[in-house]
């Protein structure tokens, strides 16, 4: 059961209006002309998704992958050939430099783009995922002749990147890794094993690109002992040809419970001579080097909720609108189901937390595009630490509540959504990855509150504080909306502030902090996103205004927003509770 078809109305609307691409073009330098084809870009994306992506989504998950005894994996059918036609429409180079190949284009657009290919198809999106967090790593940190050599093939897609952090015995605690790096002229060699490798092996590109963390001899113990390492799954030669392959492959593929059709491997280096590999950045500065790739990664998994969120509320309404069942109250014949008032309350709830989610996100994606540009310097650290901020709340928010959508969207099914058939137990089973890989959402929390509100006294928690507050000033949107809404979103500012409070007076007590940190996540998001959506509707009133939209979407607009700030906003409250309580 298929019913995807990529919301672009909303998303050029967050882009062009809410996060004012305009405007984020002409003060980082971008290419402005990405104002005049965002629409074409949606729709041909959009196209690509519906058509050629998203078909192969359900066989996907069914037919799963093959590896053989040689670790070569191959896909699933249709999933090579929907890859083609993604490097061909240039689709993976969006937001890269132009200078290796790249577009050019705002993160936040391609963002934008990345969302459909997720709800189309998580695990076929997860290539090019981490691909775009490769080439970030290496833009970042490797040689210019390392650049030079592989960045081109890496932004087309011709090649595809991965990042190999985890082993058996080290997890979250990266710093005991085993994998070693022993330097051979000017490579090194690399041997060690390495799990959890999101296409860590398979046949839609000619080459694959391996960011491996390992350590040297005589490194100091822990995180400040590892390196980074590019080791090509085909050796590179001068000349850019593809030479001989390195001394690498998967030895097997993980069985999970979902994104079945996306090879989660078991990967092993240098077991006869040593996978050669080239030291990126400096020696034991690897996790540094790795948190360039992994931020905008954890920002992207954020952005994979709101694909998640979107196909499952857009698969719920088809089924409620089809699915004929009971007498709903005011009617006397039997019919669909959306009729029924707790349907229409799963509905709305599904709706507005998935626009709640995806505003959310683009605001954190723009501050990326802000952050690297040549702002002055009072400027670019304000954004800097704006993006610090959103980003654990995106990658923790949006992936709990995908988690409530993809459920609401499976009771909206009743019993057919229990059945494999009817395809939203895929869904659910897809969703369920999004709070563990890139960082557990209990880390993206002590994230929160260590490395971003405590660190810095809570600047930048109330920078974002006091530009809620403006908001709640903007008589625009207390015509929008009602006393009582607006009275609600008001306080709950103050009780995140009051939140802040608790937690730098508490910041030497770290088993408390600990324990307040996934509900102060929590409610940052909630209380963050229901800011996005009264911007939005501002903007939306704004649009109509000024004849950009009209007044059926500013309509639908409303009743979203206003649903967010009456149904979901509320449950900052128990969070608020737990915190205060715990503080006492």
């Amino acid at each position: 059961m298929s019913n995807y078809t990529a919301p672009v109305e909303d998303m050029g609307f967050v882009l062009k209006e809410v996060v004012e691409i305009e405007k984020l073009c002409n003060e980082t330098g971008l290419d402005s002309s990405t104002v005049e084809i965002i629409d074409t870009v949606l729709d041909a994306a959009g196209k690509l998704a519906k058509e050629e992506i998203e078909p192969i989504n359900k066989s996907g998950d069914s037919e799963g992958l093959k590896i053989d005894d040689s670790g070569k994996v191959t896909t699933a059918a249709g999933f090579k050939e929907a890859y083609r036609h993604f490097v061909e429409g240039g689709w993976g180079s969006l937001q890269f430099s132009p200078e290796y190949g790249g577009q050019g284009v705002p993160f936040v657009v391609a963002a934008s783009v990345q969302e459909m290919w997720h709800s189309a198809n998580m695990s076929w999106g997860l290539c090019p995922l981490l691909t775009q967090g490769a080439v970030e790593a290496i833009t970042l940190n490797a040689t210019e002749d390392l650049k030079q050599r592989y960045l081109p093939k890496l932004i087309s897609g011709e090649w595809s990147g991965t990042m190999n952090l985890t082993e058996g015995d080290a997890g979250t605690d990266v710093g005991s890794l085993k994998t070693r790096a022993t330097q051979n002229g000017e490579h090194y060699l690399i041997r060690g094993q390495k799990i959890y490798i999101t296409w860590g092996e398979h046949d839609m590109s000619e080459n694959i690109i391996h960011l491996v963390l390992a350590r040297l001899p005589n490194a100091p113990d822990g995180i400040k002992g590892i390196s980074l390492f590019l080791v090509p799954k085909i050796l590179v030669n001068d000349d850019g040809t593809l030479g001989k392959p390195n001394d690498l492959k998967a030895l097997s593929i993980e069985h999970k419970i979902g994104i079945h059709a996306c090879p989660t491997c078991v990967m092993s280096y240098g077991e006869i001579d040593g996978a050669v590999g080239y030291l990126v950045g400096e020696e034991n500065k690897g996790i540094q080097c790795m948190f360039t790739m992994m931020n905008n990664a954890r920002l992207t998994v954020g952005l994979q909720g709101v694909s998640i969120s979107e196909r499952a509320y857009q698969q719920a309404l088809s089924f409620c609108n089809e699915r004929v069942q009971g007498v709903a109250p005011g009617f006397k014949d039997i019919g669909p189901i959306i009729r029924h008032p707790d349907v229409q309350r799963m509905l709305a709830n599904m709706k507005s937390i998935t626009q709640g989610s995806r505003v959310l996100t683009y605001a954190a994606c723009a501050e990326v595009d802000y952050s690297l540009s040549k702002l002055p310097l009072e400027n670019l650290e304000k954004h800097e630490r704006r993006l610090g901020l959103l980003t654990p709340i995106v990658k923790g928010w949006c992936t709990e509540t995908a988690q409530e959508v993809a459920s609401l969207s499976l009771q909206c099914h009743g019993g057919m959504g229990y059945v494999e058939e009817t395809g939203i137990a895929q869904i659910l089973r897809d969703a369920r990855i999004l709070p563990i890989y890139e960082g557990t959402n209990g880390i993206q929390a002590m994230d929160l509150v260590g490395r971003k509100i405590i660190s810095d006294g809570g600047l930048g928690a109330r920078e974002l504080i006091s530009e809620m507050k403006e908001c709640t000033k903007n008589p625009a949107i207390a015509e929008l909306v009602s006393v009582s809404q607006l009275k609600r979103f008001s306080k709950s500012i103050d009780d995140l502030d009051s939140t802040i409070t608790i937690i730098l007076n508490h910041s030497d007590n770290k088993e408390l902090v600990g324990k307040i940190a996934f509900d102060t996540l929590m409610m940052a998001g909630t209380i963050t996103a229901s800011w996005q959506m009264l911007l939005s509707l501002d903007r939306a009133s704004n649009a109509v205004n000024n004849h950009k939209s009209s007044a059926e979407f500013l309509k639908e607009k409303a009743d979203t927003v206003k649903h967010f700030i009456d149904f979901i906003l509320p449950r900052y409250l128990s969070s608020f509770t737990t915190i205060s309580a715990s503080a006492e």
